[in-house]
């Protein structure tokens, strides 16, 4: 009904102002459906053995499945911030790093389909924000119409107000949707929450599959099963936001894309620059896709959903975005997109900067501060998880590769992986000599990239605001911590260029 009515208006307005009701009636809506700190394995469609996703799993067999799919940063702000806007973490200013501001320069591609006439509105978490425009400038269109709260009563995870979203969009106007879950940002309170009715039992933590750099104990399993419960909450509101699009008829001509910010927030996956940090589930549906059910392994970037959003709006692409368009996997899932994928490692509760590179198989680091541990955020060291993999390490037992990689110190300043053979990254191939071609080859590609959009690396970083063993906040102030960003003495905010 929703959808006879807005077609209704559609043609009417367009007779009035004499355009063609095709155009009116033509423009397509698009929603973005973006949960908190999910790694990409963990969705049935995925491969995952343990978490059901009933709802997302059924939504790939009528879109596209991406294989090849990356974030730009494993941290929150600075992720949605670069998606947003679709540019590198650097390039955004302050929002290089966690819970920072956007410079004020810097237009969204939701305020770029608000220019062109679309209502746009964010329901959830939020995390976004942009500096004050100096006196006397004046700041691009800002990115929402409206915003809906994230919690309602019994549900704090995000998305009881995603429905409503839907339903209050102006029955006039093609739409955008940014739907935030919470879920599953620790703490966990999908557990407290549990409505098995609408989800399903609770996982039982005995059976589950843990992955490689755990430690095996209760509480690490009752850790992740709590987990997992939130994944299995995400998975059922992005079927509800479905089903709703197809009783209002909607569905056929909405976009969507269901995507992650970062990994889970558990020891050597959030923040982290593998694939367990970095890789992100990315499902694609819309009008356009040629063949529904497709999987897709094109290299792609989160940074390439505003390009995309722009160009199959029919809106000229802004300056400022520095990602391609996939538009054209749509019509041919082998396409190819970008020869690489690009991402970043800035301070994230702790003193951190590293890069990596990608081409679709070989992934290639560069720790900038090799001298610390990579051992997560946090949230995920105030975790039991983190807890009993530390009691492990400082008890006589060896740890396994994956769990000795969250303390090493020093970390080797180079690192080179095949992620088709080491799909986990524990053989460092940085140092063997047969793969010194591809590890050229990749470092020329980053240094390029860093030199062409202004990325640095400050002599001074921001410091560490929490403790590396516990995840208790020190009792310092930001203006203790904080330094300026990577890219800020370059004035990177205001570089556009792609770098490759």
């Amino acid at each position: 009904m929703l959808a006879l009515v807005r077609s209704i208006l559609l043609l009417s307005t367009a007779l009035t102002l004499g355009v063609t009701a095709a155009f009116a009636d033509e423009r397509p809506n698009f929603i973005v459906l973006i949960a908190d700190d999910i790694s990409f394995d963990d969705l049935g469609c995925y491969g995952s053995i343990d978490a059901r996703t009933p709802h997302i799993d059924a939504l790939a067999k009528e879109g596209i499945l991406f294989t090849n799919a990356f974030l730009t940063t494993s941290s929150c702000s600075p992720s949605r911030s670069s998606i947003i806007t679709g540019r590198y973490p650097h390039n955004l200013g302050e929002a290089a790093e966690l819970h920072r501001p956007i410079s004020w320069h810097i237009p969204s591609f939701p305020g770029t389909l608000r220019d062109a006439g679309y209502h746009t509105a964010l329901a959830g978490k939020d995390h976004m924000r942009w500096t004050k425009a100096p006196d006397g400038e004046t700041a691009p269109t800002e990115a929402f119409d409206k915003k809906y709260s994230p919690k309602v009563k019994g549900n704090s995870g995000g998305h009881g107000n995603w429905l409503k979203a839907i339903e209050e969009c102006p029955e006039d106007k093609p739409f955008f949707l940014w739907l935030a879950a919470l879920d599953a940002h620790r703490v966990w309170d999908g557990q407290h929450e549990w409505d098995a009715a609408k989800y399903g039992p609770k996982y039982d933590p005995s059976s589950l599959t843990l992955p490689p750099a755990f430690v095996d104990t209760p509480e690490t399993r009752d850790d992740f099963a709590a987990y997992l419960l939130e994944v299995t909450r995400f998975d059922h509101f992005v079927g509800e936001v479905v089903n709703r699009l197809k009783e209002d008829g909607t569905f056929e001509n909405t976009y969507l894309f269901v995507i992650a910010d970062n990994g889970r927030p558990f020891p050597r996956a959030k923040t982290r620059l593998i694939d367990d940090g970095m890789k992100t589930y990315f499902i694609a549906t819309g009008p356009s896709i040629r063949k529904p059910g497709s999987k897709s392994d094109s290299l792609i970037s989160v940074l390439d959903i505003a390009p995309t959003v722009t160009d199959l709006a029919g809106i000229d692409k802004p300056a400022t975005f520095q990602g391609r368009s996939i538009a054209p996997v749509y019509e041919d899932a082998n396409a190819s997109i970008r020869p690489f994928a690009i991402s970043e490692h800035n301070w994230h509760d702790y003193e951190a900067h590293g890069r990596s590179v990608r081409d679709g198989r070989w992934l290639y680091i560069r720790n900038f501060r090799p001298d610390l541990a990579l051992q997560g955020p946090a949230d995920s060291c105030s975790s039991v998880t983190f807890a009993a993999l530390l009691a492990a390490k400082e008890s006589s037992e060896p740890l396994a590769p994956a769990q000795a990689d969250v303390f090493l110190a020093p970390r080797p300043e180079v690192e080179l992986y095949d992620t088709q053979s080491d799909p986990r990254q524990i053989s460092n191939l940085a140092e063997d000599k047969t793969y010194s071609d591809i590890r050229t080859k990749l470092s020329d590609v980053l240094d390029n990239w860093m030199e062409k959009t202004g990325d640095s690396v400050p002599d001074e970083i921001s410091h560490d605001y929490f403790s590396r063993e516990n995840g208790e906040k020190l009792p310092i102030t930001p203006d203790d911590f904080q330094r300026p960003p990577p890219g800020a003495d370059r004035n990177a905010d205001k570089i556009n260029a792609e770098g490759f």
